[in-house]
Protein backbone atom coordinates (compact mmCIF):
# COMPACT_ATOMS: atom_id res chain seq x y z
CA UNK A 1 0.00 0.00 0.00
CA UNK A 2 1.14 2.96 -0.80
CA UNK A 3 2.72 5.71 1.85
CA UNK A 4 2.18 9.46 2.92
CA UNK A 5 3.41 11.55 5.28
CA UNK A 6 1.68 12.53 8.07
CA UNK A 7 2.09 14.68 11.18
CA UNK A 8 1.27 12.33 14.13
CA UNK A 9 0.24 12.53 17.85
CA UNK A 10 -0.86 9.38 20.82
CA UNK A 11 -0.64 11.34 23.76
CA UNK A 12 -2.15 14.50 24.84
CA UNK A 13 0.69 17.69 25.64
CA UNK A 14 2.45 20.19 23.51
CA UNK A 15 4.16 20.55 20.47
CA UNK A 16 6.50 18.03 21.93
CA UNK A 17 4.08 14.46 21.53
CA UNK A 18 3.67 15.25 17.20
CA UNK A 19 5.89 13.57 15.17
CA UNK A 20 6.26 13.24 11.78
CA UNK A 21 5.38 9.45 10.25
CA UNK A 22 4.92 7.14 7.59
CA UNK A 23 1.24 5.87 7.13
CA UNK A 24 -0.23 4.24 4.52
CA UNK A 25 -2.36 6.33 2.47
CA UNK A 26 -6.04 6.16 2.80
CA UNK A 27 -8.07 5.00 -0.31
CA UNK A 28 -12.14 6.30 -0.57
CA UNK A 29 -14.73 4.22 -0.40
CA UNK A 30 -18.08 4.37 -2.56
CA UNK A 31 -19.36 7.87 -1.25
CA UNK A 32 -15.99 9.45 -0.01
CA UNK A 33 -13.45 11.41 -1.83
CA UNK A 34 -9.81 11.63 -1.66
CA UNK A 35 -8.42 14.42 -1.93
CA UNK A 36 -4.38 15.50 -2.19
CA UNK A 37 -3.88 18.50 0.72
CA UNK A 38 -2.28 21.75 -0.52
CA UNK A 39 -2.80 23.64 2.22
CA UNK A 40 -4.28 23.52 6.18
CA UNK A 41 -4.56 25.82 9.41
CA UNK A 42 -3.55 25.41 12.69
CA UNK A 43 -6.00 26.84 14.87
CA UNK A 44 -7.41 27.20 18.41
CA UNK A 45 -9.63 24.18 17.84
CA UNK A 46 -6.45 21.94 16.70
CA UNK A 47 -4.81 23.32 19.72
CA UNK A 48 -7.42 22.46 22.22
CA UNK A 49 -7.35 18.78 20.67
CA UNK A 50 -3.78 18.69 21.00
CA UNK A 51 -3.78 19.80 24.14
CA UNK A 52 -7.23 18.24 26.03
CA UNK A 53 -8.05 21.47 27.30
CA UNK A 54 -10.74 22.24 27.87
CA UNK A 55 -11.29 18.85 29.56
CA UNK A 56 -14.07 18.59 27.96
CA UNK A 57 -12.67 18.28 25.01
CA UNK A 58 -11.47 14.82 26.03
CA UNK A 59 -15.29 13.99 25.79
CA UNK A 60 -14.85 14.25 22.13
CA UNK A 61 -11.67 13.44 21.03
CA UNK A 62 -10.97 10.39 23.54
CA UNK A 63 -10.86 10.24 27.56
CA UNK A 64 -7.18 9.48 27.89
CA UNK A 65 -5.42 9.44 24.62
CA UNK A 66 -6.19 10.62 21.29
CA UNK A 67 -8.97 8.48 19.50
CA UNK A 68 -7.71 10.24 15.69
CA UNK A 69 -3.74 10.11 15.62
CA UNK A 70 -3.95 12.86 12.86
CA UNK A 71 -4.49 16.58 13.46
CA UNK A 72 -6.52 19.07 10.96
CA UNK A 73 -9.91 21.06 11.23
CA UNK A 74 -9.57 22.33 7.51
CA UNK A 75 -8.33 21.92 4.24
CA UNK A 76 -7.78 22.70 0.52
CA UNK A 77 -6.53 20.71 -2.08
CA UNK A 78 -6.93 18.64 -5.43
CA UNK A 79 -9.35 16.07 -5.40
CA UNK A 80 -7.37 12.55 -6.54
CA UNK A 81 -9.69 9.89 -6.57
CA UNK A 82 -13.68 9.63 -5.99
CA UNK A 83 -15.83 6.97 -5.12
CA UNK A 84 -18.64 5.25 -7.12
CA UNK A 85 -21.26 6.55 -5.93
CA UNK A 86 -19.83 10.07 -5.75
CA UNK A 87 -21.68 12.53 -8.52
CA UNK A 88 -20.85 16.18 -7.30
CA UNK A 89 -17.31 15.71 -7.59
CA UNK A 90 -14.76 15.02 -9.85
CA UNK A 91 -10.75 14.21 -9.87
CA UNK A 92 -8.79 17.07 -9.96
CA UNK A 93 -11.83 19.59 -8.76
CA UNK A 94 -10.03 21.99 -6.25
CA UNK A 95 -11.94 21.66 -3.14
CA UNK A 96 -11.59 23.51 0.36
CA UNK A 97 -13.59 22.30 3.60
CA UNK A 98 -14.01 21.78 7.36
CA UNK A 99 -15.32 19.99 10.13
CA UNK A 100 -14.79 21.48 14.02
CA UNK A 101 -14.54 17.51 14.76
CA UNK A 102 -11.58 17.17 12.16
CA UNK A 103 -10.52 15.92 8.93
CA UNK A 104 -7.02 14.34 10.02
CA UNK A 105 -5.34 17.03 7.20
CA UNK A 106 -2.08 17.26 8.59
CA UNK A 107 -1.21 15.08 6.22
CA UNK A 108 -0.63 14.48 2.71
CA UNK A 109 -3.77 12.82 1.82
CA UNK A 110 -7.40 12.94 3.47
CA UNK A 111 -9.95 10.94 2.56
CA UNK A 112 -13.75 12.27 3.61
CA UNK A 113 -17.75 11.68 2.89
CA UNK A 114 -18.85 13.51 -0.23
CA UNK A 115 -21.73 14.78 2.09
CA UNK A 116 -19.37 16.62 4.70
CA UNK A 117 -19.21 20.55 4.23
CA UNK A 118 -16.79 20.47 1.36
CA UNK A 119 -16.94 22.78 -1.48
CA UNK A 120 -15.03 23.77 -5.05
CA UNK A 121 -12.74 26.74 -4.46
CA UNK A 122 -13.62 30.06 -5.79
CA UNK A 123 -11.91 31.47 -8.66
CA UNK A 124 -8.58 32.97 -8.61
CA UNK A 125 -7.97 32.06 -5.42
CA UNK A 126 -4.70 30.64 -3.60
CA UNK A 127 -4.91 27.30 -1.41
CA UNK A 128 -3.92 29.47 1.30
CA UNK A 129 -6.63 31.71 1.12
CA UNK A 130 -9.35 29.05 0.54
CA UNK A 131 -8.32 27.65 3.95
CA UNK A 132 -8.34 30.75 5.55
CA UNK A 133 -12.24 30.72 4.81
CA UNK A 134 -12.97 28.06 7.05
CA UNK A 135 -12.01 27.60 10.53
CA UNK A 136 -12.05 31.58 11.84
CA UNK A 137 -14.70 32.38 9.38
CA UNK A 138 -16.79 29.57 10.39
CA UNK A 139 -16.95 30.80 13.90
CA UNK A 140 -17.51 34.28 13.00
CA UNK A 141 -20.80 33.51 10.82
CA UNK A 142 -22.18 31.90 13.88
CA UNK A 143 -21.59 34.59 15.76
CA UNK A 144 -22.41 36.65 12.52
CA UNK A 145 -25.72 35.53 12.04
CA UNK A 146 -27.10 35.91 15.89
CA UNK A 147 -27.84 39.17 14.45
CA UNK A 148 -29.63 41.38 12.03
CA UNK A 149 -26.83 43.69 11.55
CA UNK A 150 -28.06 46.96 10.04
CA UNK A 151 -25.97 49.51 8.14
CA UNK A 152 -24.82 52.66 10.37
CA UNK A 153 -24.96 50.39 13.78
CA UNK A 154 -22.33 50.47 16.31
CA UNK A 155 -20.40 47.83 16.81
CA UNK A 156 -17.36 46.92 19.06
CA UNK A 157 -15.01 43.78 18.51
CA UNK A 158 -12.61 42.73 21.32
CA UNK A 159 -9.47 41.03 19.09
CA UNK A 160 -10.15 42.08 16.19
CA UNK A 161 -7.23 40.38 14.26
CA UNK A 162 -7.67 37.50 15.39
CA UNK A 163 -8.96 34.58 12.94
CA UNK A 164 -12.68 35.09 14.58
CA UNK A 165 -12.65 38.74 14.96
CA UNK A 166 -10.45 39.86 11.48
CA UNK A 167 -13.42 37.57 9.62
CA UNK A 168 -16.23 39.24 11.89
CA UNK A 169 -15.04 42.78 11.02
CA UNK A 170 -15.24 42.01 7.21
CA UNK A 171 -18.84 40.72 7.85
CA UNK A 172 -20.07 43.34 9.55
CA UNK A 173 -18.62 45.90 6.82
CA UNK A 174 -20.63 44.21 4.62
CA UNK A 175 -23.24 44.78 5.91
CA UNK A 176 -22.27 48.85 6.65
CA UNK A 177 -21.88 48.79 10.20
CA UNK A 178 -20.19 51.32 11.55
CA UNK A 179 -17.23 49.42 13.75
CA UNK A 180 -14.70 50.12 16.99
CA UNK A 181 -11.93 47.13 17.13
CA UNK A 182 -9.03 46.23 19.35
CA UNK A 183 -5.39 45.37 18.35
CA UNK A 184 -1.94 45.42 19.37
CA UNK A 185 -0.08 48.59 18.20
CA UNK A 186 1.56 47.23 15.55
CA UNK A 187 -1.43 45.26 14.18
CA UNK A 188 -3.41 48.75 13.80
CA UNK A 189 -3.33 49.94 10.22
CA UNK A 190 -4.72 45.98 9.43
CA UNK A 191 -7.82 46.48 11.41
CA UNK A 192 -8.52 49.59 9.93
CA UNK A 193 -7.60 47.93 6.29
CA UNK A 194 -10.48 45.96 7.27
CA UNK A 195 -12.90 48.15 7.55
CA UNK A 196 -12.88 49.40 11.56
CA UNK A 197 -13.33 53.09 11.86
CA UNK A 198 -11.96 53.47 14.82
CA UNK A 199 -9.25 51.34 16.63
CA UNK A 200 -7.84 50.69 20.18
CA UNK A 201 -4.34 49.69 21.05
CA UNK A 202 -5.03 47.64 24.00
CA UNK A 203 -1.52 47.17 25.06
CA UNK A 204 -2.26 50.81 26.04
CA UNK A 205 -6.09 51.68 26.27
CA UNK A 206 -8.42 49.40 28.30
CA UNK A 207 -12.21 49.73 25.86
CA UNK A 208 -13.95 48.37 28.95
CA UNK A 209 -13.69 52.37 30.15
CA UNK A 210 -14.54 54.05 27.24
CA UNK A 211 -17.31 56.69 27.75
CA UNK A 212 -19.65 55.79 24.39
CA UNK A 213 -21.81 53.38 23.97
CA UNK A 214 -22.21 50.49 21.38
CA UNK A 215 -25.13 48.69 19.96
CA UNK A 216 -23.28 45.25 19.86
CA UNK A 217 -19.85 44.53 21.22
CA UNK A 218 -18.37 41.25 19.67
CA UNK A 219 -15.74 39.31 22.29
CA UNK A 220 -13.94 37.78 19.29
CA UNK A 221 -11.43 36.38 21.78
CA UNK A 222 -13.35 35.79 25.11
CA UNK A 223 -11.42 37.71 27.19
CA UNK A 224 -14.20 40.08 28.79
CA UNK A 225 -16.66 39.97 30.44
CA UNK A 226 -20.85 41.32 30.63
CA UNK A 227 -20.31 42.19 33.72
CA UNK A 228 -17.48 44.47 32.68
CA UNK A 229 -19.19 45.31 29.09
CA UNK A 230 -22.23 46.25 30.56
CA UNK A 231 -21.81 50.14 31.05
CA UNK A 232 -20.91 50.55 26.90
CA UNK A 233 -24.15 48.47 26.17
CA UNK A 234 -27.09 50.84 24.95
CA UNK A 235 -30.23 50.20 26.23
CA UNK A 236 -31.21 47.25 24.53
CA UNK A 237 -27.11 46.76 23.39
CA UNK A 238 -26.06 42.62 22.91
CA UNK A 239 -22.99 41.20 24.28
CA UNK A 240 -21.54 38.12 22.30
CA UNK A 241 -18.48 36.16 22.98
CA UNK A 242 -16.47 33.64 21.41
CA UNK A 243 -16.08 31.41 24.90
CA UNK A 244 -18.38 30.29 27.67
CA UNK A 245 -17.18 32.78 29.78
CA UNK A 246 -16.02 31.94 33.74
CA UNK A 247 -18.44 29.28 35.52
CA UNK A 248 -19.93 29.06 31.55
CA UNK A 249 -21.59 32.30 32.62
CA UNK A 250 -22.76 33.24 29.06
CA UNK A 251 -24.46 30.30 28.70
CA UNK A 252 -26.74 31.03 32.06
CA UNK A 253 -26.96 35.03 30.87
CA UNK A 254 -28.37 34.12 27.24
CA UNK A 255 -31.00 32.19 28.71
CA UNK A 256 -31.82 34.61 31.66
CA UNK A 257 -30.85 38.17 30.36
CA UNK A 258 -33.56 38.25 27.32
CA UNK A 259 -36.44 37.98 30.20
CA UNK A 260 -35.76 40.99 31.05
CA UNK A 261 -35.87 43.48 27.62
CA UNK A 262 -32.85 45.44 28.72
CA UNK A 263 -28.88 44.57 27.56
CA UNK A 264 -28.44 40.97 27.19
CA UNK A 265 -25.97 38.27 26.14
CA UNK A 266 -26.67 35.92 23.24
CA UNK A 267 -24.78 32.65 22.60
CA UNK A 268 -24.15 30.85 19.64
CA UNK A 269 -24.01 27.12 18.04
CA UNK A 270 -21.21 27.20 15.75
CA UNK A 271 -24.02 24.71 13.83
CA UNK A 272 -24.38 24.50 10.40
CA UNK A 273 -20.54 24.27 8.74
CA UNK A 274 -21.75 23.83 4.70
CA UNK A 275 -23.85 27.50 5.34
CA UNK A 276 -20.83 29.18 6.99
CA UNK A 277 -18.69 28.07 4.00
CA UNK A 278 -20.88 29.06 1.28
CA UNK A 279 -21.24 32.18 2.81
CA UNK A 280 -17.85 33.00 3.03
CA UNK A 281 -16.79 31.96 -0.27
CA UNK A 282 -20.04 34.61 -1.54
CA UNK A 283 -17.92 37.37 0.14
CA UNK A 284 -14.31 36.36 -1.24
CA UNK A 285 -15.98 35.95 -4.50
CA UNK A 286 -18.09 39.71 -4.44
CA UNK A 287 -14.85 40.71 -3.24
CA UNK A 288 -15.98 41.84 0.27
CA UNK A 289 -13.66 38.74 2.14
CA UNK A 290 -9.92 38.53 2.29
CA UNK A 291 -8.39 36.17 4.80
CA UNK A 292 -6.44 37.16 7.43
CA UNK A 293 -2.71 35.31 7.33
CA UNK A 294 -0.33 35.32 9.46
CA UNK A 295 2.53 33.47 8.40
CA UNK A 296 3.30 29.85 6.81
CA UNK A 297 4.70 26.65 7.82
CA UNK A 298 6.18 23.39 5.97
CA UNK A 299 4.15 19.68 7.34
CA UNK A 300 7.61 19.04 8.86
CA UNK A 301 7.96 22.00 11.01
CA UNK A 302 4.16 21.60 12.03
CA UNK A 303 5.14 21.49 15.54
CA UNK A 304 6.83 25.22 15.34
CA UNK A 305 3.61 26.17 13.57
CA UNK A 306 1.49 24.84 16.79
CA UNK A 307 4.46 26.85 19.24
CA UNK A 308 2.95 29.87 17.78
CA UNK A 309 -0.36 29.30 17.81
CA UNK A 310 -0.32 28.49 21.50
CA UNK A 311 1.73 31.75 22.15
CA UNK A 312 -1.75 33.36 21.27
CA UNK A 313 -0.39 36.04 19.74
CA UNK A 314 -1.12 34.54 16.07
CA UNK A 315 -2.68 37.58 13.63
CA UNK A 316 -5.80 35.63 11.41
CA UNK A 317 -4.41 32.56 10.09
CA UNK A 318 -1.50 30.07 10.54
CA UNK A 319 -0.84 28.20 7.21
CA UNK A 320 0.40 24.51 6.62
CA UNK A 321 1.53 24.31 2.75
CA UNK A 322 2.11 20.82 1.25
Amino acid sequence: MPLMTASTYNKYGTSEVLSLSEIDMPTCGPDEILVKVKAATVNRTDCAMLTAKPWIMRFFTGCFKPKNPILGTDFAGDIVQVGTEVIEFSINDKVFGFHDMGVSSHAQYLKISKDKPILQMPTNCTYSQAVGLCEGAHYAYNTFKKIDVKAGQKILVNGGTGAIGSALIQMLKSKGAVITATSRTQHLEIVKKMGAETTIDYTKDNFEILEEQFEIIFDAVGKSTFGKCKKLLTKKGIYISSELGPWMQNVIFAITTPIFGGKKVLFHIPNKIKESLLFVRGLFEAQLFDPLIDREFSLDSIPAAFDYALTGQKVGNIIVKY
